[in-house]
């Protein structure tokens, strides 16, 4: 499954829900946000078969993101369903930990393979500041839980001002080298501005080798996280908003006004 700038599309990103249990200051306002109805959130067999239509198309790669994924009920039952697709080689989950002490294990045995962990500080009131009132413990919590479980490797996703040599991030790295974790380095990004650039230890924002298209909770293939363009599932069917998304995939992302980290997953 080729783009027309002949970049094969084999990842696909599935936000579940927009809600979160952190209100991370560089994802959602403090005042919270206006949530999406009920009615609006793809069921579990839609978001399904979405992944199976996808898988079709040459998709091996599926990343569960949110909000905050773990908050969705059912999870454990979804990520089963996701992991009984024939054809998926990489099926990992984005979270940012805080409820993972309480899922890993079923999440493994569930059939996720692996998952991201977001972690900027580890001062912990640094980090209660950084997410309006978390408790750094429950993430320690459930890194060591996604240990036991073999969710392995196990990747920390650091965001950073401007370089990895800021006192947060030089923290963060050093925890990961002692714990057999790694670590990458995310830039502050704006999606009104188009401001991005290259994840330090991974493939985000590379735009000339993006393979990535993203599923919204609420329905929308999008092509690009920084990009308006998007194709609804239930208006044009599963496999025609995947081959719309992919036709019309830009060269290089741009700006977006229309969508916000928190319902796109990141």
């Amino acid at each position: 499954m080729f783009d027309r700038f002949n970049r094969k599309i084999n990842y696909l990103r599935i936000s579940v829900t927009d809600r979160c249990n952190l209100r991370c200051v560089y994802c959602m306002p403090e005042e919270g946000v206006q949530l999406l109805s009920h009615q609006d959130i793809l069921t579990f067999d839609e978001i399904v078969e979405v992944a199976k239509a996808a898988v079709r198309k040459g998709v091996d790669k599926i990343r569960i993101t949110g909000g905050e994924p773990l908050v969705r009920k059912g999870i454990v039952d979804l990520v089963e369903m996701i992991g009984k697709i024939d054809g998926i080689k990489d099926y990992s989950m984005t979270t940012n930990a805080i409820l993972l002490d309480k899922y890993a294990e079923d999440l493994a045995k569930a059939g996720l393979q692996r998952v991201n962990i977001s972690l900027d500080t580890l001062d912990p009131d640094a980090f209660r500041k950084i997410t309006r009132g978390g408790d750094i413990q429950k993430v320690f919590d459930g890194i060591e839980a996604a240990k036991k479980a073999g969710l392995g490797p196990i990747k920390i996703n650091c965001v950073i001002k401007e370089t990895n040599q800021e006192p947060n991030a030089v923290e963060v790295a050093k925890y990961c080298e002692e714990n057999n974790l790694e670590v990458r380095f995310i830039k502050e990004m704006d999606l009104e501005t188009g401001s991005f650039s290259i994840v330090q230890g991974g493939s985000g924002g590379n735009c000339a080798k993006c393979n990535r298209i993203r599923l919204t909770a609420n329905g929308n293939i999008k092509p690009c996280l920084f990009s308006d363009i998007s194709y609804n599932v239930r208006e044009l069917g599963y496999e025609r908003a995947i081959d719309l998304a992919i036709g019309n995939k830009p060269q290089s992302g741009h700006t977006n006004i229309t969508g916000k980290f928190y319902n796109i997953g990141g």
